[in-house]
């Protein structure tokens, strides 16, 4: 409550502060915003490309998609002054926090239609494989989306380990598919018994979504294992750029819902969209998710 409390004074500050500066468009004629590649390239940039014009209508210079083929790629590139700012979740924002010393800063979150800020981690079988707990995965193969996906890797790895079934030994293999989509069809066309991705509720998310886009069929996909709430990612900027630049970017994102409809409910899952606006947040709200990626750390070393 105190989160959307927080967006609710911010937003009500943003409809009453001055238009758009214009000191740092002299020095940055073009801003470079990634994504994350938790579904293919051409998807991704067709759920943006709206989102892309419609920031260049409102700040009035130009804008470029930067993808990568994986989560890496798009923390290294921010971390490299790439890029200006990147959709992340909560474990590549906390990656990208460790690797620039504290160069990253978050600007807004996810607010969904129900009131929540955050989503699930779960791991996904085919309906028809005859697997319906983690103990009919002893031994089997469990596919990760990518080393530094929040609900894809770090939630889950964290999460069994603590639970007792400890990926390293427990599951037969523990392969990663390089995203989430690529994990569940791994699922579907029977390459893994069961991959880790995430949804939003039982009506938005990964699966759903792309029985949505008619890669998989309605009814095949089953979860049997969910996590805890997990923060939802951030919309990060580089800490080094002007401070009237970030508060420009965070003020045009904070206003797309009203501003751009068609692109808002585009960018967030199109018909699928469960999201209702954005809230502020900070550091301070994916402190635990470094912490959380320091002891999978602890653990690789230790394995």
């Amino acid at each position: 409550m105190k989160a959307i409390f927080a967006a609710a004074v911010w937003t009500t500050i943003l409809a009453a502060s001055p238009a758009l500066s214009e000191g740092w468009k002299d020095q940055y004629k073009t801003i470079k915003f990634g994504i994350l590649s938790g579904e293919n390239e051409k998807d991704r940039i067709a759920r943006y490309t709206p989102f892309e014009k419609y920031l260049e209508n409102q700040l009035g210079v130009e804008v470029e998609i930067f993808t990568a083929g994986s989560y890496d790629g798009v923390i290294q590139a921010i971390a490299a002054d790439q890029i200006e700012f990147a959709f992340f979740g909560s474990s590549s924002y906390a990656a990208a926090y460790t690797e620039t010393n504290g160069g990253v800063v978050p600007l807004v979150s996810r607010l969904q239609k129900d009131g929540s800020t955050g989503y699930f981690s779960v791991i996904a079988v085919r309906c028809d494989s005859g697997l319906s707990s983690l103990e009919d995965l002893k031994g089997k193969t469990l596919a990760f989306a990518d080393p530094d996906s929040t609900s894809g890797y770090a939630v889950p790895y964290f999460n069994l380990s603590k639970q007792g079934y400890d990926p390293k030994t427990y599951f037969g293999a523990t392969p990663f598919s390089g995203a989430h989509e690529t994990g569940v069809l791994g699922v579907y066309n029977k390459q893994y018994d069961a991959a880790a991705t995430y949804i939003t509720n039982e009506t938005n998310g990964i699966p759903q979504r792309m029985v949505t886009k008619g890669m998989i069929d309605e009814g095949s996909i089953c979860t049997i294992w969910k996590s805890p709430e997990i923060t939802s990612g951030p919309l990060a900027a580089r800490a080094n750029l002007p401070e009237d630049m970030i508060a420009d970017m965070r003020k045009t994102v904070m206003d797309i819902p009203e501003n751009d409809t068609l692109a808002f409910i585009e960018m967030t899952g199109g018909k699928d969209s469960t999201q209702d606006g954005w809230i502020e947040v900070d550091h301070d709200r994916y402190q635990w998710i470094v912490d959380m990626r320091d002891w999978l750390k602890k653990q690789r070393r230790g394995g």
